[in-house]
């Protein structure tokens, strides 16, 4: 945020007051509004950005984790119900597991497989039906997709399993940076399949494990395990 956005704050969150200048040099005035008291809620995914001061007005910070399988599961059926949609729930668990803790991605499987079930004549979606429905958009047991993989797959096999830069790794994989240190490196690192070091991103034991492939003993693969 602009550090000067945050500090016209400052006034707004401490005493209710928003102070506007108005003119400028030396006929320039400040006028002091007064505001309705109100609550300020905010959330970010990039904390860092945010300047020390303005972190430390927020009387309650919290940090929110990823949901689990059994609450992605309510959620899924919660939405069926509004959408009118069939499903048996070892089916939404089935949804929930690759979700990746997220419940705007539980709720696109869920759309994705009700297109597949609208095809078959029983429109009813059963765990077999959500298996192949996934099988097809390319979202494995894990969750990861074909992204996922992709950067995996380039960490272990261009570069023997790294350390890579996050640069280098954005051009091998034609993808911007930020997009792959926002979007796909946290869930990597949640699930264990990357390490960050001080010399780049390495592919774990659990990520050659996954994708089935052999596990090649380099050097920095050898420090790491």
């Amino acid at each position: 945020m602009n550090r000067v956005i945050e500090e016209v704050l400052y006034g707004a969150m401490e005493d209710f007051t928003l102070d506007i200048i108005i003119g400028e040099g030396p006929s320039a005035r400040t006028v002091k509004l007064e505001l309705p008291r109100f609550t300020l809620v905010g959330a970010t995914t990039r904390t860092g950005l945010l300047s020390s001061p303005l972190r430390d007005r927020f009387g309650i910070q919290c940090r929110l984790q990823y949901y689990s399988a059994e609450e992605l599961q309510i959620i899924i059926l919660r939405s069926a119900a509004k959408l009118e949609i069939e499903i048996v729930e070892e089916a939404a668990l089935e949804m929930a597991r690759r979700a990746r803790g997220t419940p705007r991605v539980a709720n696109r499987i869920l759309k994705r497989c009700r297109d597949f079930a609208d095809l078959q004549t029983s429109g009813v979606i059963g765990l077999a039906l959500v298996q192949e429905s996934l099988e097809k958009l390319g979202v494995d047991l894990e969750g990861l997709d074909s992204m996922d993989r992709m950067i995996l797959e380039t960490i272990i096999h261009k570069f023997k399993g790294g350390p890579v830069g996050l640069g280098t790794l954005s051009a091998s994989v034609s993808e911007e940076k930020d997009t792959l240190e926002d979007v796909y490196e946290p869930f990597l690192l949640l699930k264990g399949f990357i390490q960050r070091t001080p010399r780049g991103r390495v592919a774990t034991e659990q990520a050659y494990q996954h994708l089935q492939i052999p596990l090649a003993h380099t050097e920095s693969q050898m420090q790491l395990f």
